[in-house]
């Protein structure tokens, strides 16, 4: 990109693209890492991990796939649309067999036949499902039969569930209960502190090449951290486009007019502060329903709030 030479950049440190190059291990998710290394390892039950979009649930997947050891046979289901009865065929796919002019139950047994041998090989295979919140329930609970794949001391087939927090809701349908009690390990991927933008930001630099020295100025880390909500991705988009900024701008440091201007291309950004008035637009709504004699001290309380909003608002902002 244009600004790799004025910042002393190999290549862009700030893609969105899950690059295992660029995993941060701080705020516990290196330690998130060897955790589903080890509950993989065990090959029992399904694993869960949740997060909010834009977490870092996709990297983390992509790390766990590079981490595993050479025996485990790593499959795939990304197509979150699936019907029930497509779920063994595709994972047939996955494992190179030819299921088609098949019925259902001969997938099954076909699958099965498939991953015992693989076992007596010595291989592990683990599926991966990614995006498993936007799948219908009945293929969720058709991806749970498949645990019932297994010899008399092991399961066939480990599963790990990706998806976001509307995943735990469906778990906690009554109908889901069977696949519930089966996961044995969960985890959800956090948002970052305020206090480790900025060494995510510089860890990220390093990784493209930059020789070092502070890129973002403390004031324009803190903004970037606000705007974001500490949520990866959001980091990223506005990092990148900062550093754009601060390209056109000439300057050797990312200062914080260069964050204002990447975030009014950020329709996140726009989003949230939109909040404050779809609020104030609700209170005026109830205000104008009391009786005349309460307005003035309810308008009275309305003012003082909104005033502290918006000074916590420019307060954040700054």
């Amino acid at each position: 990109m244009m600004y790799f030479t004025h910042f002393g950049l190999r290549q862009a440190p700030f893609s969105i693209t899950p690059d295992p190059a660029f995993f941060y291990g701080g705020n516990a998710r290196g330690d998130m890492l060897a955790a589903l290394l080890y509950a993989v390892a065990q090959g029992e039950g399904i694993v869960k991990v949740t997060g909010e979009v834009g977490s870092g649930k996709t990297m983390l997947c992509r790390m766990l796939e590079r981490r595993l050891p050479p025996h485990v046979d790593v499959l795939w289901l990304v197509n979150p649309t699936l019907a029930p009865g497509e779920v063994p065929y595709a994972i047939a796919a996955e494992l190179g067999l030819d299921a088609s002019g098949r019925r259902g139950d001969q997938v099954l047994r076909q699958l099965n036949d498939e991953l015992i041998a693989r076992h007596a090989a010595g291989r592990q295979v683990v599926l991966l499902v990614e995006e498993a919140q936007a799948m219908p329930l009945d293929s969720l609970e058709a991806v749970r039969l498949l645990t019932n794949l297994e010899t008399s001391r092991h399961k066939l087939l480990q599963i790990v569930l990706f998806g976001q927090p509307e995943l735990d809701a469906h778990l906690a349908l009554p109908r889901m209960r069977q696949l519930a009690e089966r996961i044995t390990h969960s985890f959800f991927v956090p948002a970052l502190p305020p206090d480790q933008v900025g060494t995510f930001l510089a860890f990220r630099l390093r990784a493209a090449g930059h020789p070092g020295g502070a890129l973002f100025t403390a004031a324009s880390t803190r903004r970037i951290a606000r705007a974001s909500r500490g949520i990866i991705r959001r980091i990223n988009i506005l990092a990148d486009k900062a550093l754009l900024a601060a390209y056109a701008d000439d300057a050797s440091t990312v200062q914080v007019r260069h964050v204002r201007l990447a975030e009014r291309e950020c329709g996140f950004v726009r989003a949230s502060t939109a909040v404050p008035a779809v609020v104030a637009a609700v209170v005026a709504s109830l205000v104008a329903l009391l009786h005349p004699r309460r307005r003035a001290a309810v308008l009275a309380l309305a003012v003082i709030a909104a005033v502290a909003t918006v000074v916590a608002a420019m307060a954040a902002l700054t």
